[in-house]
């Protein structure tokens, strides 16, 4: 009976001396959000291409080193690390964050706007993070800060991935959390389990949204090149028409989506986002080209998807008179949110943003390159609000484009939802 009761007060001392490493974490958050809003408006107004953060790097790798943190510098390009090693014994933690902006010319008037202008694909442009990366790096800046000051009380290590190439390096170049993972981000030591997070414009800043399962769709590019017989405007009948071919293969495709995909299974879309063919009004030409997306939720809707491409395309051509070359190339798989980890997780979110401003999410078709994470260990990725409070969401900006805004108030939950979730990891690790 005695030990009963020395284990039950072991229990209580524990259980109190992690409410209040809680609170001093929440506190250390709440002394450092101005610096966070600073940081990331520097980031804003000097924004860097995938795979040339150079700048945005030597920024973090210095505030990493002046907390103490073990820093490499130079992986996949531009990426850095930092591990911070607590003083007690436990699990490895992979914190995650994007670094890279957009070719997008901002129209958001903001006294720290981009002005950067830079080459891509050969053609002058606007440089602007239209996806929120500076907050996401800035957000991690504040929890290695927050963590680093708590170092001798951590039970387990973390580690600060400060990712470049989200959006896809440069054709021609590896980059992103592909190339992070095969240049060994993931080893010595060892990671264990994985967090990120993505601001979002239509979300209400203080409310976070999750999905169990496939949160982001797999994002695959296809290329149809589409071969008739050249011939005379006026004379159809002398040739193949490629362009009407391709209209039908168009068409064709959209009802795989419609007719042929279970959709109460996972959504699933195919959009040609370009079309080339021909020279003049005159001329039927000898081959069109059509490139699009495919985007799943699903891997094996993924396999059956593609052979109906192939398939549809084929015979289409082929009813033509024509011929089909169907080339499609893999890209991002499903962002994956680990079902056991993000059940386990929950409490943790519901108790840092509050139990009402945690929803579960619809499934997304767009893509994040975090899904490469999440396939080597348990992961959790989350969306965090970043509209103000009683916008409408379809007045929000879009990600991707020029009017894309933020509101930084929402930072702090960043914060403090990607160090509840180390904390709370750490106390509790998955077996």
């Amino acid at each position: 009976m005695k030990f009963y009761y020395l284990m039950l007060i072991a229990c209580c001392l524990s259980a109190s001396l992690f409410g209040q490493s809680k609170q001093q974490a929440s506190t250390l958050a709440d002394q450092i959000e101005s610096k966070v809003i600073e940081w990331r408006r520097d980031l804003h107004q000097n924004p860097e291409l995938s795979n040339r953060e150079f700048k945005t790097a030597e920024k973090v790798a210095a505030h990493l080193k002046s907390l103490g943190i073990e820093v490499t510098t130079g992986v996949a390009h531009t990426g850095v690390k930092g591990v911070l090693r607590g003083g007690k014994p436990g699990p490895v933690i992979g914190l995650r964050a994007d670094m890279d902006a957009l070719p997008v010319r901002e129209r958001v008037d903001l006294p720290f706007a981009s002005k950067v202008t830079s080459t891509y694909l050969g053609a002058d442009v606007g440089v602007m993070h239209a996806c929120g990366h500076d907050t996401h790096t800035a957000i991690l800046m504040g929890v290695a800060e927050v963590m680093s000051k708590m170092k001798k009380d951590l039970k387990g290590t973390i580690v600060f991935i400060f990712q470049p190439a989200e959006e896809g390096a440069p054709p021609g170049e590896e980059g992103g959390a592909k190339l992070m993972i095969k240049e060994g981000v993931m080893n010595n030591p060892k990671i264990d389990v994985v967090f990120g997070l993505h601001i979002s414009s239509g979300l209400e800043v203080g409310k976070i949204r999750y999905k169990p399962g496939g949160a982001m769709a797999a994002s695959d590019r296809f290329v149809i090149k589409v071969k008739g017989k050249q011939t005379h405007g006026s004379r159809p009948w002398s040739g193949v028409d490629p362009i009407t071919i391709s209209a039908q293969i168009i068409m064709g495709l959209q009802t795989i989506i419609s007719r042929q995909t279970e959709l109460t299974n996972e959504a699933a879309v195919i959009t040609v986002g370009k079309f080339t063919a021909g020279v003049r009004s005159n001329i039927i030409p000898e081959e069109a080209e059509m490139i699009g997306t495919i985007r799943t939720l699903d891997t094996e809707m993924q396999k059956i998807i593609h052979e109906k491409i192939r398939k549809t395309a084929t015979l289409i051509a082929e009813a033509g008179g024509a011929t089909a070359d169907v080339d499609i190339q893999v890209g991002y798989p499903v962002t994956y949110n680990n079902p056991e980890l993000t059940r386990k997780m929950l409490p943790s979110l519901f108790a840092t943003a509050g139990e009402d401003n945690v929803m579960v999410s619809k499934p997304i078709t767009g893509a994040e390159d975090f899904s490469y994470y999440a396939m080597e260990v348990p992961g959790l990725f989350f969306f965090l609000g970043g509209m103000p409070k009683g916008m409408n969401p379809l007045d929000a900006p879009p990600h991707h484009t020029p009017d894309f805004a933020i509101d930084e108030s929402g930072l702090l939950l960043g914060v403090k939802s990607l160090t509840n979730l180390a904390l709370d990891y750490m106390e509790n690790p998955q077996k």
